[in-house]
């Protein structure tokens, strides 16, 4: 069975070229606020989650907590197109287990879930 990734952005455009690039090899779902992620969450399974830190309303930082107290063990990488380090250090201080700047390589997206799922 694939492994399931929840891809949580508010760009529509940024959501379709990450699921055009993760789609072959995985199962991957959307959501366009970290609302609606923490509600497909609620809904359905996920192995992995690729978290977006500049949103409206609830950012990256909060949903990542919230996403914390329904699911310790879930990996979270987060996707960022800011270049504040700042943001970086906080989100692997809280336990994201890896992070990618925007905009990334499709390669390297493929190469660091990969190498995240080898892990566990």
């Amino acid at each position: 069975m694939k492994k399931r990734i929840l891809v949580v952005d508010d760009d529509s455009m940024n959501l379709a070229r990450t699921k055009i690039i993760l789609g072959k090899e995985y199962d991957v779902l959307l959501a366009e606020s970290g609302l609606e992620a923490l509600a497909k969450l609620k809904m359905e399974k996920a192995d992995m989650v690729l978290l977006d830190i500049d949103m409206p309303e609830m950012n990256g930082i909060e949903t990542f907590n919230r996403i914390k107290a329904l699911d310790a063990s879930l990996p979270v990488i987060f996707l960022t197109a800011s270049g504040l380090e700042e943001d970086v250090v906080c989100a692997i201080k809280m336990g994201a287990v890896d992070y990618l700047k925007k905009p990334y390589r499709p390669q390297e997206l493929l190469k660091r879930v990969a190498q995240e799922f080898e892990k566990r």
